[in-house]
């Protein structure tokens, strides 16, 4: 049993690496904390929220560098650096919405504003539950290969519904650039929309990278090398945080008004 335990890990996590991460998306959480305080940007709190499980994803596998055999803390850091994007994604999808909402494009929009958020919404919180429970069945031998299947079937759905809203924002973005409104030419409504095309690459690349890793398996080359998943997983979601650090979609509507006077960041 003891030897099962210890297969969990390919050699200890490295420290250095590990906390590198932890303190640098310690940062840029707490930076985006102070940020959505400031322009009241509620919808940014998912996003926020990620960020935190990603500091405590890496201290995770700082605790598994002297504890090889804890389940725990192997469930622990894999289900935290897991699920980190589902909701960073949540964030990037309302986001799209406000700024439809801000250039009054909704005509121009390919799926209506009111059902956009909630499609991409609710097939992150769908694919977010998907990766959970596959994540918890990993913790026990007789379920691994299932959990890795559950999986992989969210990380799946998770790239198919990125696929779709990078379409859809492309396709938003070339109509209000063809037809723009009043309010479309009165705000630099583009640069969030390269942030939104950004980050959801990111997301993207990782999510990809996270399905061939589990394809791969538990002995594969990917998951046996600790340095692909600072390539391929923690630097890009470091570069999603920071691009929304610099772009920050509560800068582009936190003072912008509903028609009933309510503040469109508090939707």
């Amino acid at each position: 049993m003891a030897e099962e335990k210890f297969s969990l890990w390919h050699g200890p996590p490295s420290i250095p690496a590990a906390a590198t991460f932890a303190v640098l998306f310690a940062i840029t959480s707490f930076y985006h904390t102070w940020q959505a305080y400031r322009l009241r940007s509620k919808f940014m709190i998912a996003f926020i929220i990620g960020g935190y499980f990603e500091v405590g994803g890496y201290i995770g596998r700082i605790a598994a560098h002297s504890n090889l055999t804890s389940m725990g803390i192997y469930i622990w850091q894999t289900l935290l650096l897991l699920l980190s994007p589902t909701l960073f994604a949540a964030s990037i999808y309302m986001t799209l919405g406000r700024i439809i909402l801000h250039t009054r494009g909704e005509h121009l929009a390919p799926i209506a504003r009111t059902k956009l958020t909630k499609i991409f919404v609710i097939g992150d919180i769908f694919s977010f539950i998907v990766q959970s429970g596959g994540g918890a069945m990993m913790s026990k031998a007789s379920s691994q290969n299932t959990g890795k299947v559950i999986v992989l079937i969210g990380l799946a759905i998770q790239v198919i519904m990125f696929g779709i809203f990078i379409g859809t924002s492309a396709v938003f973005h070339k109509r209000l650039s063809t037809s723009p409104t009043t309010e479309s030419s009165n705000a630099p409504w583009k640069k969030y929309m390269y942030g939104l095309y950004v980050t959801s690459a990111l997301i993207f690349i990782r999510s990809v990278f996270r399905i061939l890793e589990f394809q791969g398996g538990h002995n594969g080359v990917l998951m046996t090398t600790e340095f692909f998943i600072y390539i391929f997983d923690a630097a890009p979601m470091l570069g999603v945080m920071l691009v929304f650090n610099l772009v920050h979609p509560g800068e582009l509507i936190s003072s912008y008004k509903n028609v009933d006077g309510t503040p469109l960041s508090h939707v």
